[in-house]
């Protein structure tokens, strides 16, 4: 490690040692506030201010950036990039360009009254609002999240599962994703999407429509109308739900971003389901990303003709989970004894029968008639005992006597033979 590398007591990242500041810089409010009374609740803004200016300068998923903030602590890691100093570890020149050209420009204050003049607020690890099983991701977690709306983020993500899925779906996958989150949502617990077409707004459509609880991870900032035709779903999504961006406020959606935003809602939600996939869909790669973190990936069949249940199917003979309903889903995640009802076609009247009763029932030809003795010798029984089950099934309706000989009932609007010519 170079030994130039900025240094800090701790992991607050103070001021560094044996030299000066690297270049000019304004007074910042995350470089005030050294000592003195309620310094420790100063540090603690100190380091808020420099994550949320963090995550207007490293993108999502950054591993790299994630590794150095680990090691300097944001308040180190933002002076880094606004300085000169060269990082802990290798890294060209354009990439540490490119981090110092947003730094210049990077305004936390200003993005933090832009959240909280539209609601939001600010989440950083370690605060109580902070959902844990993020921490899952190690150096890809997210800097902060920012969030839209009154529920805490925390609490709701205790009990949430993802349904995701693809855009342009089909009507049967539209109307299973709406019912999923509607039956998830009855039961109390809180749906989790991007808020995208298809999939994902039925999702949350359907979870809205039960009364229930929903949230959106979105790949942009959480005052970005995107996609623009889901500016009331939105609206309703953030005053009655969630909206979660790991962006600051203003920042645009790209197609990198809403790849990395699919770890954020696999690793917030205890499983995945998916709904309509493509080989290639992004909702695989939120399923998949369950797998690797340890929670549980489902996915509901489609007809083997579709190629948008393709990657479902595929997910499927794998390690995901076939299920049908909220009930399956809520097994496959909820605790202990939360168990889908056992599924079983109707109960037919012969199949409450006697294991003897229904072989004498069965040994009775289906289009003429038989006598006791024929019946008792199909059956594999004595004459006796044949003679007693015949007429419980009588008594039940299921054969008739006529004569000395028994036969089953006339199907309804069959003809009935009469006579010894219909013979």
């Amino acid at each position: 490690m170079d030994g130039r590398r900025p240094g800090g007591p701790g992991p607050a990242g103070g001021p560094r040692r044996g030299h000066g500041p690297s270049a000019p810089h304004r007074d910042q409010p995350w470089r005030r506030a050294r000592g003195g009374p309620g310094v420790r609740g100063a540090e603690a803004d100190r380091q808020r201010l420099a994550r949320a200016a963090l995550t207007r300068i490293v993108e999502p998923g950054d591993e790299r950036a994630g590794r150095w903030l680990r090691e300097l602590g944001p308040v180190a890691l933002l002076e880094l990039f606004q300085g000169r100093d060269r990082p802990p570890s290798p890294v060209t020149e354009e990439r540490m360009a490119g981090y110092r050209a947003r730094a210049a420009v990077a305004d936390p204050v200003a993005d933090l009254a832009a959240a909280a003049a539209e609601g939001g607020r600010f989440v950083c690890p370690g605060e109580e609002e902070w959902p844990r099983q993020l921490d899952d991701l190690g150096d890809a977690r997210p800097l902060g999240l920012w969030v839209r709306g009154r529920p805490s983020l925390r609490l709701w993500a205790l009990r949430s599962v993802a349904v995701v899925g693809a855009r342009a779906c089909t009507d049967y996958g539209a109307h299973m994703a709406a019912s999923l989150a509607a039956g998830l949502a009855e039961r109390g617990w809180v749906v989790v999407s991007g808020a995208a077409y298809g999939i994902d707004g039925a999702a949350h459509r359907g979870a809205l429509a039960a009364g229930g609880a929903t949230a959106a991870v979105l790949a942009c900032g959480v005052d970005r109308t995107y996609p623009r035709g889901h500016a009331e779903l939105l609206r309703r999504i953030a005053d009655q739900g969630v909206l979660v961006a790991e962006l600051p406020p203003g920042a645009h959606p790209t197609r990198s971003r809403f790849l990395l935003r699919n770890r954020v809602i696999a690793a917030l939600t205890r499983g995945t389901v998916v709904v309509e996939a493509e080989y290639r869909s992004g909702s695989l790669v939120t399923a998949r990303a369950a797998q690797r973190l340890g929670r549980l990936s489902a996915g509901v069949p489609g007809p083997v003709t579709s190629g948008l249940s393709a990657g479902v199917h595929e997910l499927l003979r794998g390690e995901g989970t076939l299920v049908t309903d909220a009930a399956e889903v809520i097994e496959l995640v909820g605790g202990m004894g939360e168990l889908a009802p056992e599924r079983q076609g109707p109960v037919l009247a012969r199949d409450l029968l006697a294991p003897l009763t229904a072989r004498v029932l069965e040994a009775l030809p289906a289009r003429s008639e038989a006598d006791t003795r024929e019946i008792a010798r199909e059956a594999g029984t004595d004459t006796t005992e044949a003679t007693a089950r015949l007429y419980e099934l009588q008594s039940l309706g299921f054969v008739q006597r006529q004569g000395d000989r028994w036969r089953l009932p006339a199907p309804a609007g069959a003809p009935v033979a009469t006579g010894g010519g219909g013979r």
